[in-house]
């Protein structure tokens, strides 16, 4: 596979039918990630308060298979950006909320790859994790998982 579609950002979009304010106090509830995220078991924010300068461990699965991560928050603009930095993998996963113009919220996640993939997390994605292109397309149908199950809650469903 090229370098390229090693480093690849994603990005998966939905409209949600409530503010920007209701989707941020979802999306910034970094321990009810997990309860959004096919990947994510359990987040536990150091201190209890998320904002700028935050940090976050994460124990994430697939299968049988478990491990942790920690992250940094990198971007906190209320109501519009949230982005943390995932320490092993040098990745930036953010939530970008934009009013949609009819009275909800377009809430668009993305894969922000801006320094790479760090080397190492490649090696054990392809070694351990059934390889960069099968992983990456689990990425992808989980972030589109992720948002519809944010938008449910965030519409009361």
């Amino acid at each position: 596979m090229a370098d390229t579609q090693q480093h690849a950002e994603l990005q998966a979009s939905i409209d949600i039918d409530a503010t920007p304010a209701q989707v941020w106090a979802l999306v910034t509830d970094v321990p009810r990630m997990a309860s959004w995220s096919p990947q994510v078991v359990r987040s536990k924010v150091k201190g209890g308060v998320v904002e700028k300068g935050a940090t976050f461990s994460n124990l994430n699965r697939q299968g049988l298979l478990f491990w942790p991560t920690g992250a940094k928050v990198v971007r906190f603009e209320p109501h519009r950006d949230f982005a943390f930095k995932v320490r092993e993998n040098n990745t930036i996963w953010s939530f970008e909320l934009a009013d949609n113009g009819a009275g909800g919220t377009t809430l668009t996640q993305r894969r922000e790859v801006p320094e790479g993939i760090s080397r190492l997390s490649l090696a054990l994605t392809k070694v351990v994790l059934g390889g960069v292109e099968p992983f990456t397309r689990r990425l992808e149908q989980g972030m589109q998982e992720t948002l519809a199950k944010v938008k449910a809650e965030a519409e009361g469903a």
